[in-house]
């Protein structure tokens, strides 16, 4: 997305209010399992964008500089006490519509499995969940996970490929295949 020169932050909001927001709710809720949570924190995200836009400098690219801060807010609110004290009933609710569950035998099952490996993904330590989820959930190259994260490419090549070898271990745990989720 490029920011235009002669467009006024409202209107740039609104594009990127339209591009990123089912993306950073999703992304918040991979990270803190709750969806009002994440809803809620997408907005904080949407508020701090806005009210920073101007000095947004371009170093980054802007879906880049939006998700560190999506990331940010994120972190903030699992690190809480009182979210880890008082509301851990909160997390694992579920991810997919009643309409997806209503659909065809195969797409159900695939469903399942997939329901059961974001599971499983959600059971990661946070540092291999959030590259996990940026990489392979918001598509970003590890170089825009290493932006986002405020660390190395190495680091992410590294957490990567630990939270796979922890992924495998746990669906195989659970009796599921590597290979069937992957496809």
């Amino acid at each position: 997305m490029e920011l235009e020169l002669h467009e006024t932050n409202e209107a740039i909001m609104e594009r990127i209010m339209n591009e990123y927001g089912r993306r950073v709710v999703h992304l918040v809720y991979l990270i803190v399992k709750n969806r009002t949570s994440a809803e809620d924190i997408a907005q904080e995200v949407f508020v701090k964008v806005y009210r920073h836009l101007p000095s947004f400098r371009g170093e980054s690219s802007i879906q880049t500089w939006i998700y560190r801060i999506a990331i940010n807010e994120a972190k903030k609110h699992v690190r809480s006490w009182y979210v880890r004290n008082i509301f851990p009933s909160l997390f694992g609710e579920n991810l997919h519509t009643q309409k997806e569950q209503d659909e065809t035998e195969p797409l159900v099952m695939k469903q399942v499995e997939r329901k059961e490996f974001v599971q499983l993904v959600l059971k990661l330590p946070l540092s291999y969940r959030q590259v996990i989820i940026l990489h392979y959930y918001q598509d970003l190259s590890i170089e825009e996970v290493s932006h986002v994260l405020e660390t190395s490419q190495g680091a992410v090549r590294n957490k990567l490929y630990r939270g796979r070898k922890k992924l495998k271990q746990m669906l195989e745990r659970e009796g599921l295949s590597w290979t069937s989720i992957k496809n």
